[in-house]
């Protein structure tokens, strides 16, 4: 008997569904095993190399000789390592990846909120019903918490929603969201005793996806964010958190300090539902008065409402909640932006629904329109200026 290196492997199938995932054209073929496959893109003529290892000999000529050295561009698909997953409430979970090879950071200007996009592939059972989720790739938009100046890693806050039940409509469906909550970060290093002389190889979970860079949005006509407000109220609903968050740090963190006063209203079902509420209070203090946040919960139960702290607020929201929580309107100045997140129907509740334009040519979504302010914002007297569908 002697002590083997553990060592862990994907089945060989991935290296060809990570393949099909791509958006871009794929410029190798996927080699003899897992081990040895050769996974490339190319943009704009240029071709890459995705997994930045050193190509056998056999299929060196796919890839030019400078593109080894060059790493694709940030809004290529690309695979990101999960290294860290914490659960942090009874459906949610913290995940930290690493990024791809050869890029600091994940966008390109650490000042501008980012966002990406995560594709599950097509074929994948999400939920072991034994069907796949969708014969046809899924992506999802999702905005990091973490600041964009961040290097070397990224962290998403994701909700596992539930398989739609067709019979009551529970669930949304779609499936990335419990996709990426089922990932698990690889095992560390470690022997077993094995009395064969070969290799072990463990099946696990995926520890791994394919995303893109989203390009930066847009608020009233332009992505910056710094510089131009002296006052933010930000109204989050579950984990639509998360872009705030990652706003909310921006700001404070901005050395000019131009932005006095940031306000966080987050609104849940449930105590136990307030995501990422120690960083939040955390902020607070290290804020010294810039940063003030309210919760209210639309579940408040009777001992929860005796043991109520100022700060804490019972209701979907309200008008009156808005003069607590928030800064108020400044008649259209300039000075002054409110910025909603959350679902469609949260979105709606406090400021109207968000538009669509058409479809365009080969197929995709039309880009967001904000649509007329509507809702409690309005009612509250703010200009259609003042506010931001998230």
């Amino acid at each position: 008997m002697r002590l083997l290196p553990f060592t862990y492997q994907k089945i060989p199938t991935i290296g060809i569904t990570i393949a099909s995932m791509l958006s871009s054209k794929i410029v190798t073929a996927i080699g003899p095993s897992s081990s040895s496959a050769a996974v490339g893109v190319e943009v704009s003529g240029t071709s890459y190399s995705l997994n930045n290892q050193k190509q056998p000999s056999s299929s060196s000529s796919s890839f030019s000789s400078t593109a080894a050295a060059s790493p694709p561009p940030p809004e290529a698909s690309q695979t990101y390592n999960l290294t860290h997953r914490t659960q942090i409430s009874p459906n949610s979970c913290l995940l930290h990846f690493s990024l791809p090879p050869q890029r600091s950071t994940l966008g390109l200007d650490p000042t501008l909120p980012t966002c990406i996009k995560v594709t599950l592939p097509g074929g994948t059972d999400v939920y072991n019903t034994g069907t796949p989720t969708s014969t046809n790739d899924v992506s999802k938009s999702y905005s990091p918490i973490s600041h964009p100046a961040r290097t070397g890693s990224l962290e998403l806050v994701v909700k596992g929603y539930p398989e739609m039940n067709e019979e009551d409509g529970v669930g949304t469906g779609g499936g990335v969201g419990a996709y990426l909550c089922s990932l698990r970060p690889p095992p560390p290093s470690n022997t077993i005793e094995e009395d064969s002389h070969a290799p072990v190889t463990l099946a696990i979970p995926p520890s791994s996806i394919i995303a893109s860079l989203k390009a930066p949005r847009k608020m009233h006509g332009s992505p910056t964010l710094t510089n131009r407000w002296k006052h933010v109220g930000l109204i989050a609903g579950g984990t639509g958190i998360a872009p705030l968050f990652q706003l909310a740090t921006l700001l404070l963190d901005d050395p000019s300090g131009y932005t006095t006063d940031v306000h966080l209203l987050f609104v849940n079902r449930k105590e136990e539902d307030i995501l990422l509420r120690d960083r939040l209070e955390e902020m607070v203090v290290a804020s010294k008065g810039r940063f003030r946040v309210t919760y209210s919960l639309t579940s408040l139960e009777e001992e929860e409402e005796e043991a109520a702290t100022s700060n804490l607020e019972k209701g979907r929201g309200s008008v009156t909640m808005i003069q607590k929580s928030l800064p108020p309107p400044t008649k259209g100045d300039g000075s002054t932006m409110i910025l909603v997140c959350g679902t469609d129907g949260f979105v709606d509740w406090w400021a109207g629904p968000v538009g669509r334009a058409p479809s365009t040519d080969d197929g995709k979504k039309g880009p967001k329109i904000q649509g007329p302010l509507l809702g409690l914002l309005r009612d509250a007297g703010y200009d259609e200026s003042e506010v931001f569908k998230y």
